[in-house]
This record gives C-alpha cells, structure tokens and sequence, in this order.
C-alpha cells in the first residue's frame, strides 16, 4: 500500500519505525497527562484508585473495540498470530502473570509506565527499564530462554476456539458487549473528563498500531511482524539493537520505546513536571 502513497521508494521495515516512533509519541504526551496506569488503579491512594481504574479501563474499552472491528471486516488478519495459537499456555499465563503483578507494585508501575517515567526524568524508573530490558531479551532469546520454553510447555488445547470470534455472534459482538461493560464502569469511575479524552484516545492508538502494521505496511514480498503497542519486546529490541546495531536493523518496537521517551519527555517539559527523580531510603534500588 506504500506504493499507492506515493511511498514506493520507503520499506516497510523503515516505515514500520517511524509508525512506531509517531504512536510512541502520542502515548508518551498522553499517558505523562493523564498519569495512565493500571497500578495506580489499583494499589494507588484511595480517592484516585477508581478515576485511575476509569481512565485504564476506557483506553482498554476502545482498543477492544477497535481490534474487534478490524477483525469483523478482515482489514486486519491475526491466522498467524501468536495470539491465535491453538493451546493456551497456562503455565506461562498463571507464572508469568504473578510475577508481572508483583514487579509492577515493587517498581511503581508497568513497563509502558515506566517508559513514561524515564521520561520524565525518574532514574529510579530508568533503572528498572534497564534491568526489565536484560532480563526481557535473556528470557526471550538468551539464557533463559529454555525455562520460558518449559514453563510454556504446560497448556491447555483450545481446539478450534482460539479467540472470541469463533462463539456465536462473533468478534463485534463480544468485543462490543466487553467494550461496552468497561465504558459503563468507567463513566462511574469519578475520572476527569479530559482524562478519559486522553485514555480514549489512548485506547485508539492500538487498533492503529494493528492496521499499521497488518494492512498499509503489509508487504508479501517483504513482510514485517504485526504488531501495536507492546512493550516487553520493544524494551528487548531496543537494547540488542543498542548493542548490535551494526549487525541488525533497527525495529517498529525501537521507535515505539524511543517515541514514548520523547513523548512523555516534551508533555513533562510543557508541564513542568520534569524533575531528576533517585532513590530514598523508602525507596531503595534493591526493589527497583
């Protein structure tokens, strides 16, 4: 599709970076904002734990809704997705899941927040982006790659059932009755208003991300990964790419990270909440 953009001379690989960078930006200016996550929402101060719930759960709203769409119309297909595979890798959901909990709430938020720190000049933050990015990239492909693989071993089958879209009504419905019980439960929340804007628009950010890489940038003869806003790979990426850069390309999740450090960067500077921010005795850096 570069080529009816008048971009035939662009990859899709170059191309797929700066997509990256462009959604990076956005999610870094509006999640440094609206101050989005999900850890606040739950472990947070009692009078912001549901505005902060509210917020999540609108962007969450219209992602689901989003990507329900672009599958009801086939704009975009995830066949081949790691998503859609055909057993549920329990072991790895129930372990992995745990673990994430407990290092979002020693280190005061999840990568994505995290990412938005750093950016905002929090060391402490940047500290456990850097030590995530190690052990992200050895669990992928390093050392501990064999253990993931295990522990990923324990699934179970899931046949021909592999996502929403296979129950009766479809993607659209059951993505629209999910959308719809997060709107409910957000427009009950006591969240500002101009913070459920940008949790919206957040929330939008992801089915762009999708079609983005799945329908404008796809390319049969050279193809690249579908993917949107994640970060666990974009933090392993962009480390291995930091260290080899003569010997791999840079990569979507590369301008993803470096796009949301700039992003919450420029909102923190505009807002002047940019501040150095290191470690206290109540905040030591064994937890980080």
């Amino acid at each position: 599709m570069l080529a009816t953009l008048g971009l035939e001379s662009v990859s899709p690989q170059a191309a797929s970076i700066v997509l990256g960078a462009l959604l990076g930006l956005a999610f870094g200016l509006l999640a440094q904002r609206s101050r989005f996550c999900l850890r606040r929402g739950l472990v947070g101060s009692p009078g912001e734990r549901d505005a902060a719930l509210g917020t999540w759960a609108i962007g969450l709203a219209v992602a689901v809704a989003g990507t329900g769409a672009l599958i009801a119309t086939g704009l975009v297909g995830f066949g081949k997705h790691r998503f859609y595979a055909d057993a549920l890798p329990l072991g790895a959901i129930v372990l992995g899941g745990l673990m994430f909990g407990v290092g979002m709430v020693l280190s005061r938020g999840c990568t994505s927040r995290l990412t938005v720190l750093a950016g905002s000049g929090n060391l402490r933050a940047w500290v456990a982006l850097i030590v995530f990015a190690i052990f992200a990239h050895a669990t992928l492909k390093g050392v501990l790659a064999p253990l993931r693989v295990f522990i990923g071993s324990f699934t179970v089958p899931l046949g021909g059932n592999v996502s929403l879209a296979s129950l009766p009504g479809g993607a659209a419905v059951w993505a629209g009755i999910l959308a719809v019980a997060l709107l409910a439960f957000a427009a009950r929340s006591g969240a500002r208003a101009s913070d459920l804007a940008m949790g919206t628009l957040i929330g939008v950010l992801v089915p762009l991300g999708w079609v983005g890489t799945g329908y404008v940038l796809a390319d049969e003869f050279s193809p690249i990964a579908l993917e949107s806003l994640a970060f666990t790979s974009a933090a392993s990426e962009t480390l291995f790419w930091s260290i080899a850069s003569t010997a791999i390309a840079p990569t979507f999740g590369l301008g993803l990270l470096l796009g949301t450090l700039a992003g919450a960067l420029v909102a923190a500077l505009l807002s002047r909440e940019f501040a150095w921010t290191g470690f206290t005795a109540d905040t030591p850096v064994s937890r980080y």
